[in-house]
């Protein structure tokens, strides 16, 4: 089957083709391209506010530099017992597609809560809200994908789908500026227009179909321990020990601020580094079938420790431009890759389990080293964080690479198969 550069074709086995520029994508479902569309259209929300939730705490409402790696913290550690218990619970019940459509409802819900803040408990509330529906959908929503995706694909499945929800990291920060720009820097406006792209992102979620685990069901432990591959735990502890160093991205932005960059400018560097991650998310999952996983977070885990270095040992804004873009190489190389590894190395009947406790251990992780980066930014300096952040990816990159891992369950492409 041919296809221009903007067609999209469902085949009889459920396989979306996409050609772009000649080339075919193959190994992504229905499924997989449905939910990608979701999380794009949901991160044009999310990404709308996201920059500016920083700013705006500091400059609108008056908070702390400590307090906003409290509430970051804060909102990212709701997240993380319910990413768990959502992922045991639907192994439990088999069922994982209502757990996402709760989720994606609930952080549209805590965008509407952000329109309304005056105070920052408001904006404590509002993010608690959204985090509660980021930690509801998360580990259904990747296993659902795992589910759907045929052996030997789960890194360009996964590609594909933090490229989409990246594409709508790019997309969400543009319009922020457009709309700061004609409300004379007015932020509240821009929660209140990002509660819309929120509420239309669930409606993708018609197209898909619910997906039972291969393998059957059953009643998983809570954290599972027998039957688990000892590979599964080498990478959960080498991913929460970088976590343990890698605290939110707020403070990026502020560190951009901190060195003079405009809100303009800093919003445009994020959008420089979401734009990188999207071209390269689904190449480099793509690339990690073929060559394995290892390998691509090596390469992550080495570009986050140079970049973090970068950012604590610039003095002018001009340096940052090009630490951002590389962050983005950064993100590419691992955000989707960790989640196929672990998905590929989890038992079917235990995967949302699974990722929902490497999912629940990587925001628990970051409260901890987002509420010690504010602390180490007020009391030290704003270049402390950055140097803790620099030790701990070159440290596990080197843990990475030396893990005896190379036995680890992960199937090459062949054929396809009906997903």
């Amino acid at each position: 089957m041919s296809a221009d550069t903007s067609n999209i074709a469902v085949s009889d086995d459920g396989l979306v083709d996409v050609e772009i520029a000649g080339r075919r994508l193959r190994g992504v479902t229905r499924n997989v391209f449905m939910l990608g569309l979701v999380s794009l259209v949901a991160d044009v929300s999310s990404e709308m506010a996201y920059p500016i939730v920083p700013i705006f705490l500091t400059t609108t409402l008056g908070a702390s530099i400590p307090l906003v790696g409290v509430i970051e913290g804060f909102a990212e550690g709701t997240a993380s017992f319910l990413k768990l218990f959502s992922g045991w619970f639907s192994d439990r019940v088999g069922r994982r597609k209502s757990l996402v459509v709760a989720g994606y409802g609930l952080s549209a819900a805590g965008k509407l809560l952000l329109a309304l803040s005056f105070i920052w408990p408001q904006v404590l509330l509002a993010r608690f809200v959204d985090r509660v529906g980021k930690g509801v959908r998360t580990s259904p929503r990747d296993a659902l994908i795992a589910d759907s995706t045929p052996p030997g694909y789960s890194g360009r499945a996964f590609g594909f789908h933090r490229a989409m929800d990246t594409t709508g990291a790019v997309i969400g920060p543009l319009l922020a500026l457009g709309l700061v720009a004609l409300a004379d820097e007015r932020l509240r406006l821009v929660f209140i227009i990002a509660v819309i792209p929120a509420a239309l992102s669930v409606f993708p979620f018609m197209a898909v179909r619910e997906v039972l685990p291969k393998g059957g069901t059953r009643a998983p432990s809570f954290i599972p321990r027998g039957g688990v591959p000892r590979q599964y735990w080498l990478v959960l502890a080498i991913t929460v020990l970088f976590g343990l160093t890698n605290s939110s991205d707020a403070f990026i932005i502020l560190r951009g601020r901190n060195l003079g960059m405009s809100l303009t400018a800093v919003v445009l560097a994020y959008v420089l580094y979401n734009t990188l991650y999207s071209l390269l998310a689904f190449p480099l999952g793509e690339l990690s079938d073929r060559i394995g996983k290892r390998h691509l977070l090596v390469l992550g885990f080495g570009v986050f420790g140079g970049v973090y270095l970068g950012f604590a040992l610039i003095d002018t804004s001009a340096g940052m431009w090009p630490l951002f873009a590389v962050y983005g190489v950064y993100i590419a190389a691992t955000e989707g890759v960790a989640r196929s590894f672990v998905s590929d190395l989890a038992p079917p009947a235990e995967r949302a389990t699974l990722l929902g406790l490497y999912h629940a251990l990587i925001s628990a992780a970051m409260v901890i080293s987002s509420s010690v980066a504010g602390v180490l930014w007020e009391v030290i300096s704003p270049r402390a964080p950055f140097f803790i952040g620099a030790a701990g990816g070159l440290i596990c990159a080197f843990l990475i690479a030396i893990a005896p891992l190379d036995n680890a369950r992960v199937e090459r492409p062949a054929g396809i198969t009906s997903a």
